[in-house]
């Protein structure tokens, strides 16, 4: 029995998440926000609030409150409620990826990939730079377009999710450059609150990015979880996996640019795709989630020689990818009336999980 009122979840910022009763002794979900952000709660029916915080530390936090309460109902015994309630049977990993498509207006210009990263309540899709804007290529869409599950025990069911690019002339886009000059790595905002009601996806988060103690030695086998060439899964709508290794010293910026290389056969269509690693950790302890994988980069493109002579010479079959603590510097609040930079001591928000390296951080542009 839920008590009248019970918290569940309090974020860093100092915002709370309770059970209570509510009118007709509904149990409801209130949301008491810090007061920075105002202090006025807001309550939410409690399969509206799974609808839609889902993959949010709050929304995982309820999930294992109820099944404690459930366990607790039948006397301890292990609850399937968590395994029900909005949660597919399959790879979180795959749920976590999303095909893009770029558009001029109505006009359908190109495939890509993308995947989710959620910091605090905070969601963003990210993809490659180049796939929101390629002056070498004029390539210029003006909105994307991403595939949505939309429910948990279909995954043939699904939408297609627009997104703009640009608002009273404005790239609404976050992108990084760092000393070696632009990151090719883009991040958008997501409001929660405009997705489908029962979108099913997963999200990476600032604890799936490697610390600094972590050894990712060359060789290391690698997964890109994406869509070359627009292949996937047609009917589940679901990603495909290539396999490669880390082919370059892992932490040193290649050529002095903010990526490193990995050995793998990828297409056109797979830009932007998450590079990651599994996480031998991650079935213990508070990390125990839907995602046990380290995101170590954003693949970008393939790399050729110049010079190779087409008639004799194999491709090299190497791609680089961007190290994923940009994502760090992108997708972290601005101050209010200052210069967004992906380093200011100011910063209240700043992160303990941020990652440091040796290399210059990269700024926002």
């Amino acid at each position: 029995m839920v008590q009248d009122v019970f918290e569940f979840y309090a974020s860093a910022n100092g915002d709370r998440w309770l059970l209570h009763r509510g009118a007709d002794d509904v149990t409801m979900v209130r949301h008491v926000p810090n007061i920075a952000s105002g202090g006025k709660p807001t309550d939410t029916s409690v399969g509206d609030f799974l609808a839609s915080a889902h993959a949010t530390p709050q929304g995982e936090a309820l999930l294992a409150s109820v099944e404690n309460l459930a366990g607790c109902a039948v006397g301890g015994q292990p609850s399937t409620v968590r395994a029900t309630i909005n949660r597919p049977t399959v790879e979180g990993l795959l749920l976590a990826a999303v095909r893009v498509r770029t558009f001029a207006n109505e006009r359908h210009l190109t495939n890509a990939s993308g995947f989710f990263f959620a910091r605090h309540e905070r969601l963003f899709l990210v993809t490659s730079r180049h796939v929101v804007h390629d002056t070498a290529s004029e390539h210029f869409p003006d909105r994307l377009e991403i595939e949505l599950h939309i429910d948990s025990e279909n995954l043939g069911a699904s939408t297609w999710f627009s997104l703009a690019l640009y608002a009273e002339g404005m790239s609404l886009w976050r992108e990084g450059a760092d000393g070696g000059g632009e990151v090719d790595v883009a991040a958008l905002e997501v409001l929660r609150e405009q997705l489908p009601r029962t979108a099913v996806f997963e999200a990476f988060e600032p604890e799936h990015l490697p610390k600094a103690q972590d050894v990712m030695p060359v060789g290391s086998s690698v997964l890109i979880v994406g869509f070359p060439l627009g292949f996937h899964d047609s009917l589940h709508h679901l990603p495909v996996v290539r396999q490669g290794v880390i082919a370059s010293a892992f932490g040193l910026r290649f050529q002095g640019k903010g990526c490193f290389i990995t050995d793998a056969r990828t297409h056109r269509g797979t830009s932007g795709a998450p590079v990651v690693m599994s996480d031998a950790n991650s079935a213990t302890g508070s990390s125990r989630c839907a995602l046990p994988w380290k995101l170590l980069g954003i693949h970008s493109s393939t790399i050729d020689m110049g010079g190779r002579d087409l008639q004799v010479d194999e491709s090299l079959g190497l791609n680089s990818a961007w190290y994923a603590d940009i994502l760090m510097a992108i997708t972290r609040p601005p101050l209010q009336g200052a210069t967004m930079t992906a380093h200011n001591e100011a910063d209240e928000h700043s992160d303990q999980e941020d990652v440091e390296r040796d290399a210059p951080q990269p700024t926002i542009e």
